[in-house]
């Protein structure tokens, strides 16, 4: 009796207090521009719209973290501004392999979808940041003002 009644009072907590929700990543791990001066470097030529320079110093960052989304996205990006679109789904694929929920890799790796005219793989990413940003975000507003713009256009 004493059993169920604590599985009882046990079952009512959960119902109560249900088990948090992982957090949204944005950053898998923000401090490392703080700990790799090549990385830093590469994010300071983004800053800059300085692509090749950006490729150069983000590839150097990788050899040594190869499994950081973040950097995988920036490379995604720079590329994607060399209009080397073939690399730069790659980085995006391997940023959202590292981290399903990246928001900004959807973001852009569906910005990219649009630059070589798939509107089908721009809403697969649309549809994804639906799912992540249940109360929105800036990444779901932008990829559908260019999916929005887009359309518009053609």
């Amino acid at each position: 009796m004493k059993r169920r009644i604590a599985a009882l009072v046990a079952g009512l907590a959960m119902l109560a207090f249900p088990p948090a929700a992982p957090a949204d990543p944005v950053e898998t791990d923000p401090d490392l521009a703080s700990r790799d001066a090549d990385y830093a470097a590469g994010r300071r030529a983004i800053q800059a719209r300085d692509w090749p320079a950006a490729v150069a110093s983000l590839s150097k960052a990788e050899v040594r973290n190869p499994d950081h989304a973040d950097l995988h996205t920036d490379l995604g990006f720079a590329y994607r501004n060399l209009g080397q679109y073939d690399v730069a789904f790659r980085h995006y694929e391997r940023a959202l392999a590292i981290e399903p929920r990246h928001r900004g890799a959807h973001e852009y790796v569906g910005e990219a979808y649009l630059m070589v005219g798939d509107v089908k793989g721009a809403e697969k990413h649309l549809a994804a940041l639906k799912r992540i940003c249940l109360l929105g975000c800036d990444e779901l507003k932008d990829l559908e003002q260019a999916v929005a713009k887009y359309k518009a256009g053609k």
